[in-house]
């Protein structure tokens, strides 16, 4: 078989002068797309800005024969994302693949959280995906051809200690690369997300020993696939790291069923409730209803 190619293809990659971003950047790249360096350049927690770290990507991209520009906007405003979408329409007149990736930490345990650590950490993560997508979509739509691959995590998907803002973006996200999926379908638009655990500026204290294991560069072979034109799967979220590459999913089992359901019912059959024996994976709100309706026939 042929190697995958992005010749013609424009992505957008947020958060990509480092770490993750970066690495997916040098991949497409030297597979043929043209690249937006979307990075503010600011610390972890997302306070101040510098130019020098997006230039410096492209340096390398282009020291390697690539195509690239630099884009310090911030995804956190809806103007922000509409400038990002605009650098890629002026330097390279068309925009076919959004990575969103930009992120920021500002850690603390529920009790100790503060409105202004929840709504940093939410505009970057989840509102930001949300406006860069936003601004790209219709030109996704108009061309009937899109890919968009968000960053999840773990820490969403699964809970983590501490990270009550980070968690409850993230799992936002992989609402949002539902509802993408589904509203995208038809104009051949195809999104997807990530679950990644990679060394980073923002994972390096958490991971640990672990650290040294985790190259961010094992976690852009996915990106790069679910980006591309061969990807024909969509609304789907895959855990990778360190080589490592599996599907997460959300599943329902079939539970218990009586027609005049008591609390007592509840409380006497929960184990059977709690069953994950014969799940079906629903793919949107109308199959999962779909497993409902058999218990809503008239019929005993």
């Amino acid at each position: 078989m042929s190697d995958v190619g992005f010749e013609g293809r424009v992505a957008i990659i947020t958060g990509a002068g480092g770490g993750l971003g970066r690495e997916h950047a040098l991949l497409l790249a030297s597979r043929g797309a043209e690249i937006v360096v979307n990075y503010l350049g600011g610390a972890v927690d997302g306070t101040g800005a510098s130019a020098g770290p997006a230039q410096q990507v492209v340096a390398e991209i282009e020291a390697l024969g690539g195509a690239a520009v630099a884009d310090g906007n911030s995804v956190a405003t809806p103007d922000g994302a509409d400038a990002i979408v605009r650098t890629a329409l002026d330097a390279f007149g068309r925009v076919d693949i959004v990575i969103n990736n930009a992120g920021i930490l500002r850690d603390k345990s529920f009790a100790n959280m503060t409105q202004d650590l929840w709504d940093a950490v939410v505009a970057v993560h989840l509102t930001g995906a949300f406006n860069v997508t936003r601004a790209a979509w219709p030109h996704l739509r108009e061309q009937a051809y899109g890919r968009i691959v968000s960053t999840s995590s773990a820490a969403g998907i699964f809970g983590n200690f501490g990270q009550a803002n980070y968690g409850a973006a993230k799992m936002g996200i992989v609402g949002l690369t539902r509802v993408w999926a589904q509203e995208g379908g038809k104009y051949n638009i195809r999104a997807n997300a990530i679950a990644p655990v990679a060394r980073t500026r923002m994972t390096e204290e958490i991971l640990g020993p672990l650290v040294e294991k985790v190259d961010p560069a094992l976690v852009s072979p996915v990106v790069a696939y679910l980006a591309s034109e061969e990807c024909s799967v969509s609304g789907e979220v895959y855990s990778v790291g360190a080589g490592r590459v599996s599907r997460i999913f959300i599943a329902e089992a079939p539970g218990f069923f009586k027609k005049d359901l008591s609390l007592e019912d509840v409380r006497d059959n929960f184990e059977t409730i709690r069953s994950e024996a014969d799940y079906v994976i629903p793919t949107s709100v109308n199959s999962e209803l779909a497993v409902l309706m058999p218990f809503l026939s008239d019929e005993e």
